[in-house]
């Protein structure tokens, strides 16, 4: 969802914690699907600890670091990862997603069995961030248009 990485996006710079990356997206999601219906309540409620109905929706991290052993993070100690300062020189993703299971029946049928995810790249840099993959079409109009010219 572009604007769940939009919002995780906005607040890297050097000094952040990395799972604040996370709760920046996961605060979108729980807005949006709230939004939709899909909670039995508010954003608010469902971002309290003891609640986080819309984790049922993205039940991934919103980020990982790139480079050796990044899907390792389970095994990572959590002052190096999930509570880690960014700084300058660190590269990882942004990838955000909705995931609609086929037989969920708290989503439309209509949007049952559709998942999507948008992944960035991104480098922590002295003042702020590098979106590495900048150069990819992210919007839906910039992947139809990027097909249309792939099928001349």
């Amino acid at each position: 969802m572009r604007e769940a990485a939009d919002a995780a996006f906005a607040i890297v710079r050097p000094g952040i914690r990395f799972r604040e990356v996370h709760e920046a997206a996961m605060a979108v999601i729980a807005r949006k699907t709230a939004e939709w219906g899909l909670l039995p309540g508010t954003a608010e409620e469902a971002m309290q600890p003891e609640n986080q109905q819309h984790r049922r929706y993205m039940v991934h991290g919103t980020s990982h670091h790139l480079g050796i052993d990044v899907h390792d993070c389970a095994k990572a100690r959590r002052e190096l990862y999930r509570e880690g300062v960014l700084e300058p020189g660190m590269v990882f993703t942004i990838e955000p997603g909705l995931y609609f299971q086929p037989d969920d029946l708290t989503v439309p049928e209509r949007f049952r069995g559709i998942g999507v995810r948008i992944e960035d790249d991104v480098l922590v840099t002295e003042t702020g961030v590098e979106n590495l993959s900048a150069g990819i079409p992210r919007t839906a109009d910039e992947v139809e248009a990027w097909v249309a010219r792939l099928a001349r």
